[in-house]
């Protein structure tokens, strides 16, 4: 069983990742633990750990994080089909826009990616934040935190300590988290929504529209690093957790929540880092890839919001889509399972190619990511083309951009953010 001991995860992450490209030595711990005990010596290491000590703040991320700004902040509570309770935000209006009405102010919804949270889209500052940069825009601004993060844990029934909590993956986020939030902000609007997503949240807007889903209220969707096709990803982490059944495993010992500062993310962790092929004085990087455009600043507040929570069930269905090469339903391991749960053998596939051809989609990609490698998006991309009109797709491509840097780089709003912006223009 996992040690009742929490692992210095955060810390550990923060001296490794705020270290503003100073080197350390390349040996491979067996646990996260000592990662931070081989730094303790290191002076500029603990002054680098405390600048960038993870403290959530107690006030939320309108009061916190947007209003601190300058900017309006509302908050909603929004629940699901099946009874999670979740937290949507939303910035009507730009920081210096004496019109406060919505009115011709596009809706835009931004859905964050596994084991974060809205607050993604608002930790830097107005010229650096996608949210705020939206908003000074003149969109109307609403960001959605999937079940399960910091701010959406509450359920009807349900308390987080119960194992029927955590029973999803996300074939749920996109069947009731995604539809619930979409819905909210087309009633409270009045218009279809401009959608994006980075990561995560990729994967279930696609997943959605492959069944037709969603297409009434969606105006057009950014896929910002997409995740799809996992198969030919270039993290050996994830490659090696994926095929030594690892999220399976845990979930056997009887573990729902996977927590990354908690006791269970130690014991996985301590697993992987015995592999000498994993650096894991860089676990940023061996999971998402070496990022080029990060600054201490950001990923210093990015560290104050995560990683959060998700389930282990989760980790499971994403490990399948490493081990399968497809994108299915989640498979429940055995015939008799699956056809209780989809009446068939085999779990559905979630067929890409069908995603409706009219549909505005706005892809980008990094040559150093990854989670959303390069053959892997090129394969989701030869998907979408092979029946999408020309006019309504459009792709950028940025080589030397990881995983991160599409929510994190300083160069974002220009490369990235700029086009968007016009791109939602012409949509």
């Amino acid at each position: 069983m996992p040690p009742a001991a929490s692992p210095p995860f955060k810390a550990a992450l923060a001296m490794d990742l705020c270290r503003n490209g100073s080197s350390a030595p390349r040996r491979h711990p067996s646990s996260v633990s000592a990662i931070a005990l081989s730094w303790r010596n290191q002076s500029y290491m603990n002054d680098i750990a405390d600048r960038c000590a993870p403290s959530p703040h107690p006030l939320g991320m309108c009061q916190s994080q947007v209003a601190a700004f300058g900017y309006p902040c509302e908050e909603y509570k929004v629940t699901t089909e099946d009874g999670y309770i979740l937290s949507l935000k939303r910035i009507p209006h730009g920081r210096y826009d004496s019109n406060t009405s919505t009115e011709a102010r596009p809706p835009v919804l931004l859905f964050h990616g596994l084991m974060v949270d809205g607050a993604t889209w608002v930790m830097s500052t107005p010229k650096q934040s996608l949210g705020f940069i939206l908003a000074d825009n003149g969109f109307d601004v609403w960001i959605a935190n999937s079940r399960g993060t910091n701010s959406s844990r509450n359920h009807t029934s349900l308390s987080t300590k119960d194992p029927a909590y955590w029973d999803w993956s996300w074939d749920e986020l996109a069947s009731y988290d995604l539809p619930a939030v979409l819905q909210f902000a087309y009633d409270h609007t009045g218009e279809k929504i401009h959608y994006i997503g980075h990561s995560l949240g990729t994967l279930m807007i696609l997943a959605a529209f492959s069944e037709h889903k969603l297409l009434d209220v969606v105006q057009s969707a950014v896929l910002l690093c997409p995740i799809a096709y996992l198969s030919r990803t270039k993290s050996k982490f994830i490659l090696l957790a994926a095929h030594i059944f690892l999220a399976e495993i845990v979930h056997w010992l009887g573990f729902h929540e996977f927590n990354p500062v908690g006791p269970v993310a130690h014991e996985v962790l301590s697993q992987i880092c015995d592999d000498p092929e994993i650096n894991c004085y860089d676990l940023f990087s061996a999971v998402a890839g070496p990022d080029c455009c990060l600054n201490t600043s950001t990923f210093c507040a990015f560290l104050e919001h995560a990683p959060q929570s998700t389930s282990i069930k989760n980790l499971i269905h994403l490990s399948q889509l490493v081990r399968n090469g497809g994108v299915s339903r989640f498979d429940y391991g055995n015939a008799k399972d699956n056809m209780k749960h989809y009446n068939q053998p085999r779990p559905p596939v979630y067929n890409l190619s069908s995603i409706p051809n009219h549909l505005p989609i706005f892809l980008t990609h990094g040559g150093e990511d990854y989670l959303g490698d390069v053959p892997d998006t090129r394969h989701l991309l030869r998907t979408l083309v092979r029946k999408h009109d020309s006019d309504n797709i459009e792709v950028l491509y940025v080589p030397d951009y990881a995983h991160a840097d599409f929510i994190m780089a300083y160069n974002a709003p220009q490369l990235i953010y700029r086009p968007m912006v016009e791109f939602f223009k012409q949509h």
